[in-house]
């Protein structure tokens, strides 16, 4: 198994990396990533995939280090995501780890994500990698204004 972090211009972002993340986000289109990334990367967004031993991206990650009020630096994951067919195999928790020790180089007090209140097996992955859940994370979708 092997993790490595992408960087801008990898073609490996969108040949191997995107069809894993669409397993969780379904609605990304490579046009649509590439348009996210290029916005996000400004803010801090950054991707790794892990590959398994053939060689095929079985995992996915979009994460960003973030300065808050709240408990001053965190690595937060945007996205985590192990193929339907590699669950299980420990990809998931070596991507954690490579992230992990992201959070600990960079000085972070804090490693963070949410995830949805349906995705029951990813929170007992999550509670298996010791995790906690400490906080509700509460959202509005908010529709253009017309006009």
């Amino acid at each position: 198994m092997k993790i490595i972090d992408l960087g801008v211009g990898d073609a490996r972002l969108t040949s191997d990396l995107l069809p894993v993340l669409r397993e969780l986000r379904p609605h990304l289109t490579e046009e649509l990533f590439r348009e996210v990334y290029e916005r996000g990367h400004d803010q801090g967004l950054r991707f790794t995939a892990g590959y398994a031993d053939d060689g095929a991206c079985v995992a996915a990650a979009g994460w960003r280090i973030v300065d808050t009020t709240s408990c001053l630096r965190k690595l937060y994951v945007d996205d985590l995501v192990t193929s339907q067919a590699a669950r299980s195999t420990g990809v998931g928790h070596a991507v954690l780890a490579h992230l992990e020790a992201h959070a600990r180089a960079a000085g972070c007090c804090e490693f963070s994500l949410d995830s949805g209140t349906h995705r029951t097996g990813a929170h007992r992955f999550y509670l298996r990698e010791r995790l906690d859940i400490v906080a509700f994370h509460f959202a509005k979708e908010l529709k253009p204004l017309e006009g």
